[in-house]
């Protein structure tokens, strides 16, 4: 029996039986959307995503999405039986499922990458990286494009904006910008997962009227100026404000709704913020989907996580006794077992984005400190907050395994800060991506340039340009680091950074 064709309008919501794992479905603009036991797909009308769908290409473990009614989607279907066999029967019910989590396979099954250099190393122009943070407006949107105007003019001012910013990037000389599209459980895209971001509008959920990543990287790539797609994984508020309890509870009428409302068990405090448990796996498995989404759907160049694994602060620390109590099984300590929970989902998302679009880099930015040399002989000689024991990731093997494309620790120090010298910790991670094939990309703190300190005055020595300039040189002179990236935008249009700027358009621009 051949599969029908099913005839539904939108928004209507679907049920699917079948022995094959389909465990709900809906359609809703000129999509189809099914939720498996093992895979989720998305089957678009339009075949934009899965055009190019070759004879011998298996159906990605992950979100994907491709029209079902074309020969090549026939084909597909037809080698995963299972999946042909849920197409048979289906039926309409009345209210939806409350969300579409994607289920992985166990990731340890997958083979990990071979780590060591290629042979012949294709030549990369180095990295001249900017990140533009999204989250509380920090370099975009403007806030007074939100507050008091039209969506008409919001729009407009908005779109300025990032076209402003753009060509003062490329006068610059950048080359790359890490555009924060999901600054906490929000979305600066049309997500099928998240509900838009407020930071848009001012309200969570609400359409701002266009797309603002599609935007970027429209604007961008006409500039010759590569766009990573930021990811904060874990992060699902700034606060935990009566305010913004509200505004998330708000969502439960929205689709998509926040996460906050439709997995309430998912949800811990750490820092001051609501965050995801990251030992739940169907937390990890959300994560996942939602970086699928963006790399199926959008033409961006990269992925990027920040350093915001396990963020605790020590007046707000995550209480996961009850997760560690069901699923740290086997660990000797909580905290290899939360280092494992970080572990598992850096190889989830390197195996999905790798699945579908193998040309899509994919990076981490941590803490600069794996582990201080007090506590581990192969850490560095420093004395500063080590991502492998306070965030618990550990950074370190990730590029060694192979996972990472590029890894661009922050070293937000000068050369005469003891505690974490800049030099000591660019040389160090260089040693650790020689043997690979992992690229180094160094952040640097443009936001301490012209900022009075005393702990660190070298920031404002001739405007910092002479520090500036030791770090970038010392960039661009060791052949393990592979370029550079300034935190953050907006710190190129403050005062005190003028002379950084000017220096950096004197030695970039051309």
């Amino acid at each position: 029996m051949a599969p029908s064709k099913p005839v539904l309008r939108p928004p209507e919501w679907c049920s699917l039986r079948s022995a094959s794992g389909f465990r709900g479905a809906y359609f809703e603009g000129g999509r189809f959307y099914c939720r498996l036991s093992a895979n989720a797909l998305t089957f678009n009308q339009s075949h934009r995503e899965y055009s190019s769908l070759r004879p011998d290409q298996t159906i990605p473990e992950s979100i994907i999405a491709f029209n079902p009614f074309t020969a090549p989607a026939r084909a597909a279907i037809k080698r995963g039986a299972a999946l042909a066999a849920a197409l048979l029967l289906v039926s309409c019910a009345s209210e939806p499922p409350k969300s579409l989590v994607t289920p992985f396979p166990p990731v340890t099954k997958q083979p990990l990458p071979t780590p060591g250099k290629p042979a012949q190393p294709q030549a990369q122009e180095p990295m001249r990286g900017v990140w533009l943070a999204t989250v509380s407006r920090l370099d975009w949107p403007p806030v007074a494009s939100v507050n008091g105007t039209s969506p008409a003019q919001r729009i407009r001012q908005q779109q300025q904006s990032l076209i402003d910013k753009l060509d003062k990037l490329k006068s610059l000389g950048i080359n790359t910008v890490f555009f924060q599209v999901k600054p906490d459980a929000t979305a600066l895209w049309p997500s099928k997962i998240l509900p838009w971001s407020d930071m848009l509008t001012g309200k969570i959920g609400e359409d701002p009227g266009y797309d603002p990543l599609q935007f970027m990287l429209d604007e961008a790539h006409k500039r010759g100026i590569k766009v990573h797609a930021w990811f904060n994984p874990y992060r699902v508020s700034v606060n935990t404000k009566s305010s913004t309890v509200s505004e998330l509870n708000r969502t439960l009428s929205l689709h998509p709704a926040s996460v906050f409302v439709l997995h309430r068990d998912w949800i811990r405090t750490a820092g001051d913020r609501y965050v995801l448990d990251p030992g739940i796996p169907e937390a990890r498995d959300w994560i996942t989907s939602i970086v699928a989404e963006v790399v199926a759907r959008y033409p961006i160049d990269g992925v990027q996580f920040d350093d915001y694994f396990y963020a605790e602060s020590a007046g707000s620390l995550l209480n996961d006794n009850q997760t560690f109590s069901r699923y740290g099984q086997g660990f000797a300590s909580k905290a290899d077992w939360r280092r494992h929970n970080t572990q598992q989902l850096i190889e989830q998302v390197s195996h999905t984005i790798k699945q579908l679009k193998p040309e899509v880099a994919f990076g981490v930015s941590p803490a600069g400190v794996w582990r201080n040399l007090s506590h581990d002989p192969a850490g560095s000689d420093t004395r500063g907050a080590a991502a492998y024991d306070e965030a618990f990731a550990d950074t370190r093997r990730w590029v060694q395994q192979g996972l990472l494309d590029y890894i661009a620790p922050q070293l937000y120090w000068p050369f005469s800060r003891q505690a974490a010298r800049y030099d000591v910790l660019a040389n160090w991670w260089a040693e650790v991506v020689k043997p690979t094939k992992a690229r180094l990309y160094i952040g640097l703190a443009l936001y301490k340039v012209g900022e009075p300190s005393k702990i660190e005055p070298d920031w404002t020595q001739q405007g910092g340009v002479p520090e500036l300039k030791k770090q970038i040189d010392l960039n661009e002179s060791n052949p393990n680091i592979d370029g550079t990236i300034l935190f953050r935008e907006n710190y190129l249009n403050q005062p005190q950074t003028q002379q950084a700027v000017s220096y950096l358009k004197s030695r970039w621009g051309g």
